[in-house]
């Protein structure tokens, strides 16, 4: 027979999960993963807020209007950019005769919380005070960057970055609309009711050689 505690465990370890590819040139890092994390925030950001949009790569997306937020996704951008120029300067790998970082895909995630009351007092005694956090909802951006040395090159990422960008946007759209059943109700009269993280994650080896877009 599983215990409850056994459930409340598999509950927070199986979040509905969606895989993000992005293709960026050294320059726009910030701003690609910008847009994306804040079309994300835009359908999963719950409290009242004014819709803004903003452009990027001739493509108009949304924008989240909140300080605390947009300060979060400019660190934690900033971050990735840090650890992508690294790698940039100190592995390079030439793919189809454009220049990538060769150490790795860098990565960022976003997940969503919920509160909810432990359900036994000795969880409570154990972890301190009596609520927890579950995550519902992870999503990870995996993002690779080409470094372009000629005129020909820029063009072609160019067109990459942008037919990639929106390809993403339309997937964050589809499935926000397609999963809705995994939101949890709203119980608090918190204004955001639901907590979130931002993290740059560790990133993968060897992807350069697979991303196949040369």
């Amino acid at each position: 027979m599983v215990s409850q505690n056994t459930l409340g465990i598999m509950e927070q370890q199986n979040p509905q999960e969606f895989i993000l590819d992005v293709f960026t040139d050294p320059a726009s890092v910030r701003d690609v993963v910008r847009a994306i994390l804040h079309t994300i925030f835009f359908h999963r950001f719950f409290p009242a807020t004014i819709p803004q949009s903003r452009e990027v790569l001739d493509i108009t997306l949304p924008f989240v209007q909140d300080q605390e937020l947009d300060t979060m996704i400019e660190k934690r951008t900033a971050e990735l950019d840090r650890e992508l120029s690294a790698e940039r300067t100190h592995a390079p790998y030439s793919a189809g005769g454009v220049s990538v970082g060769g150490g790795g895909r860098g990565n960022i995630s976003v997940q969503f919380f919920e509160k909810k009351r432990r359900k036994t007092w000795y969880m409570r005694a154990a972890y301190g005070g009596g609520d927890e956090e579950i995550c519902w909802e992870s999503w990870t951006v995996k993002v690779t960057v080409a470094e372009p040395k000629t005129e020909s090159e820029r063009a072609k990422v160019r067109k990459a970055m942008e037919q990639t960008l929106l390809t993403t946007v339309m997937k964050i759209i589809t499935n926000v609309n397609q999963h809705k059943d995994h939101i949890p109700p709203i119980l608090t009269s918190e204004s955001n009711p639901f907590p979130y993280q931002i993290n740059v994650n560790q990133k993968d080896a060897g992807w350069a050689k697979r991303i196949g877009i040369y």
